[in-house]
């Protein structure tokens, strides 16, 4: 086995590991500054400025090429759960219903059938 001095591995972990604490030290002092405060604001008020013109500008292209925005879908997607919970109800109410029909019908034949309404053909007609 190599020794631990001559380890290329070793060093090169040993050299990444110095390269670290050194851009570490050197982004806390940086990050610590006012000055970098100051910059980061105005980079992230820039940023969210260029967003939203961004967005209203997408909004404006989707409008004129008929096509939905992202708040549209958010808002049809909301109501097509409402819908889909409202119809997992309605399921659940209709099998209760048929569950209870079969248990107090086990012991009854089957309902009996309405009367016929429709006449038989006059002489004449066709059948």
């Amino acid at each position: 086995m190599a020794d631990k001095g001559n380890d290329p591995a070793m060093i090169w972990r040993t050299m990444i590991g110095e390269m670290e604490k050194g851009f570490n030290s050197f982004a806390n002092q940086a990050m610590s500054s006012p000055e970098f405060s100051k910059a980061m604001n105005q980079a992230g008020g820039v940023a969210a400025g260029a967003q939203k013109q961004l967005s209203e500008l997408m909004e404006k292209y989707l409008l004129a090429m008929n096509l939905p925005s992202r708040a549209q879908f958010v808002g049809m997607a909301e109501r097509l759960q409402s819908i889909e919970g409202q119809l997992n109800e309605i399921k659940a109410m209709l099998q209760q219903v048929h569950h209870n029909s079969l248990a107090s019908g086990a012991g009854h034949s089957a309902a009996p059938r309405p009367p016929r309404t429709k006449r038989p053909p006059s002489e004449g007609e066709p059948k």
